[in-house]
């Protein structure tokens, strides 16, 4: 049997000059893995090429060579699918690293949290932080109608339907994502069960929310909230104004520790002011839990009418006015009480 020739030709197709490339290519590509030192921080804008994302790891020093980088990308045929956004890499990880993380989209991602019972003035800059947009322009888009009927909520704003949860959002996400998923899920807790009580109450879907919210601010210790809704499921019965202290804070645009006469009186002709209007305010105070609507939807069977916090927090609920005076005047005793014990003793 005759024994074949193989050409040197055949054998090393590769011209010997392009040797050291391919080695610094293989060494650039493995790299040092994750590289070293704090992450640099980078946008890939939309449309991008793999010449301009090359030049700005360069210039942010994430890679020494940039025509080196193109290179490699063009070998592993990526050079077309990178993905926008924000993301971090170390300086000298391996251009394998890089290219998966942009081609993949794997951005840098932040948290966005919306606690139960914040109002949008509260809500907007949490926002803005993540979208980079002034609070204010948020919060004036937060407040327009036209966004209650744009994403499916039955306003009038999307005040109440920001669903309170921890939220993880891609850094440099619009407002719109935003937006959606917020509403989205406060329109996912909705079973048909719960729409079906409330029309056993007779109540629309904004005027549960509307009264979730009221019950929300009010309740301080979760498990009264289905005594503190029957409260006021009591007194719209019987035709008696709410006389909520948390919707004359939402018309007066501001906390205050405490609610005074006159801010009943600042606030009179706001329709917000259950003091002064009959009936549930025009929508939403804050956004309210699910354990909130449920309580609203699921109100506690009592006769009260009434009910004053404690100290502690918790409420007392009674069901005649001079009842009531009682219990407002041992809750200004222990406040009374307590400042003492809390106020230096001057010795």
């Amino acid at each position: 049997m005759s024994i074949r020739r193989i050409s040197r030709s055949r054998l090393f197709p590769i011209p010997y000059s392009l040797f050291p490339l391919l080695a610094l290519l293989a060494l650039a590509a493995c790299g040092s893995g994750q590289g070293q030192g704090q992450p640099v921080r980078f946008t890939v804008p939309r449309g991008s090429g793999m010449s301009a994302v090359a030049d700005t790891l360069n210039a942010r020093g994430v890679i020494g060579s940039p025509g080196m980088f193109k290179t490699y990308a063009r070998m592993k045929g990526v050079g077309s699918k990178l993905q926008p956004g924000v993301y971090e890499v170390r300086p000298g990880a391996a251009f394998d690293l890089i290219l998966r993380k942009l081609t993949t989209g794997d951005v840098v991602k932040t948290r966005l949290v919306i606690p139960e019972g914040w109002e949008l003035r509260r809500i907007a800059p949490r926002i803005a932080q993540i979208t980079g947009q002034p609070a204010d322009s948020v919060l004036s888009r937060l407040m327009d109608p036209a966004q209650a009927n744009k994403y499916g909520v039955p306003g009038p704003t999307l005040e109440g339907y920001l669903y309170p949860a921890t939220y993880v959002f891609p850094m440099g996400v619009s407002l719109d994502a935003i937006l959606r998923e917020l509403t989205g899920q406060y329109k996912r807790l909705w079973t048909p069960a719960m729409r079906q009580q409330a029309q056993v109450l007779g109540m629309n879907e904004r005027e549960v929310v509307t009264l979730a919210s009221i019950v929300e601010k009010e309740a301080k210790v979760w498990s009264e909230r289905p005594t503190i809704a029957g409260v006021y499921h009591n007194r719209l019965k019987r035709g008696m104004r709410l006389e909520a202290d948390p919707t004359v804070q939402y018309a007066l645009g501001e906390h205050q520790r405490r609610l005074l006469r006159r801010h009943i009186q600042q606030t009179a002709d706001d329709p917000y002011n259950t003091y002064r209007n009959a009936g549930l305010p025009p929508g939403p105070i804050a956004s309210p839990s699910r354990g909130a609507i449920e309580a609203t939807l699921q109100p506690a069977r009592h006769d009260f009418v009434f009910f004053v916090a404690r100290a502690n927090g918790t409420h007392v609920f009674t069901r005649t006015y001079n009842e009531h005076l009682r219990q407002v005047a041992r809750y200004r005793a222990e406040m009374r009480a307590q400042r003492q014990q809390q106020a230096p003793s001057g010795r």
